[in-house]
């Protein structure tokens, strides 16, 4: 009866306090996280609840693999895989060097892979506000969106499984590499073909609402085997998400489970999240968090801007994409589960990221708009508050 009252006042608060924030112009992810938070002074966490709520990060890392494609990926062309690529890598390596001299190597590493995904969907919202979605930056953005998820989740679950083997070795590292990359090939090339036949074989037999259930049976399996392979489990939810989007009942199964994802486990994954936040340390780890943060958002600026320069965009084309990939949301958080379930990271990690995800989603609307304005004086003073960071 305790975890059912749990989960209530969990629901009730991601809903309050979403709504709250959704008013005043922020994330609902920050606004159910801070109701976590205070939920937390109140009632501690219990493990039972995080158990639950990790289905969440899977139905979250699920989703996003069907919305992506592998069409839309081989589409993504120069600018778009240039844009991800050189942003993950300076993302990283900058990440990395700011942690490095406060956590060392290995937490370095850890939080190097964090900053490296991107959430546009802030930037989408204030892109299609200024009516430059369909720009050539608009474009560049989306597609690098994609191809970015792909590279960070990859990167993060070749960290975390580095860390848990507890040795940095190239032999390790490879290892890991291979089996990232047969499981990526069996997700694109086998696994396609075999669901979508599987699917349609149940309808055939009368059991269509049957669907829905199997695929879920089938995502926490592949999650499973992922995390059996010593890889993310993230991987395999992300993954069999991206091998549904290519079959034909990728709408209806991506329909089906955002409403009982967004209705119920993504949020209590988020409560949860404000809830295991330390409050008390949150002063001993301010410096550390707020230099974190600033490097994060250079780091996308400097490093996704010199990939669309390289693919073939202008300076100011690549510093609009540069400042349209800073904002991070829930993959990260998501990411940050896995690494604290394995026990290669504290919980003041979550105080660390969250300040992260609130300062990128704050600089990112007025920073959008100063790049977009077009005019003189807008460009300068842009170019003038980049260089002071």
């Amino acid at each position: 009866m305790e975890l059912i009252m749990y989960i209530s006042l969990m629901l009730a608060v991601a809903e309050t306090f979403g709504w709250i924030f959704a008013r005043i112009d922020q994330p609902v992810v920050l606004g159910q996280i801070v109701g976590g938070i205070l939920l937390g002074v109140l009632f501690p966490p219990t493990e039972e609840v995080k158990d639950i709520s990790m289905i969440g990060v899977l139905l979250l890392l699920f989703l996003a693999g069907l919305e992506s494609s592998v069409e839309e990926l081989k589409e993504a062309g120069k600018a778009g895989i240039s844009v991800a690529g050189i942003g993950v890598l300076v993302a990283f390596l900058i990440g990395f060097a700011v942690v490095y001299p406060f956590k060392g190597f290995e937490q370095a590493l850890l939080y190097g892979a964090l900053t490296t995904p991107t959430s546009v969907s802030l930037t989408v919202r204030v892109l299609m506000e200024l009516d430059a979605l369909k720009t050539r930056e608009g474009t560049t953005i989306l597609t690098a969106a994609i191809v970015d998820d792909i590279l960070g989740i990859i990167i993060l679950t070749v960290v975390i499984s580095t860390l848990v083997q507890g040795s940095v070795h190239y032999s390790v590292i490879g290892l890991i590499l291979v089996k990232v990359a047969v499981f990526l090939a069996v997700a694109i090339y086998l696994v396609p073909p075999a669901v979508d036949w599987l699917l349609k074989r149940v309808i055939r037999l009368g059991f269509a609402d049957s669907t829905i259930t199997l695929s879920m049976a089938i995502l926490f399996a592949f999650a499973y085997l992922a995390e059996h392979m010593n890889l993310a489990s993230i991987l395999g939810a992300y993954l069999f998400g991206l091998a549904l989007s290519e079959t034909e009942f990728r709408k209806p199964i991506f329909e089906h489970t955002r409403v009982i994802a967004h209705a119920i486990f993504i949020p209590l994954f988020f409560v949860d999240v404000g809830m295991n936040i330390p409050v008390r340390e949150v002063s001993s780890v301010g410096v550390f968090a707020v230099v974190f943060s600033l490097g994060a958002i250079v780091s996308k600026i400097i490093g996704c801007g010199l990939g669309g320069i390289v693919g073939g965009l202008t300076p100011k084309e690549a510093l609009r994409v540069g400042v349209g990939m800073i904002p991070r949301m829930g993959v990260e958080l998501a990411m940050l589960a896995i690494a604290l379930n394995a026990g290669i990271v504290g919980r003041e990690a979550y105080v660390v990221i969250v300040l992260m995800i609130f300062l990128t989603t704050l600089v990112t609307p007025p920073l959008l708009k100063m790049a977009f304005g077009g005019g003189e004086e807008e460009e300068e003073e842009f170019l003038e508050l980049l260089g002071e960071a």
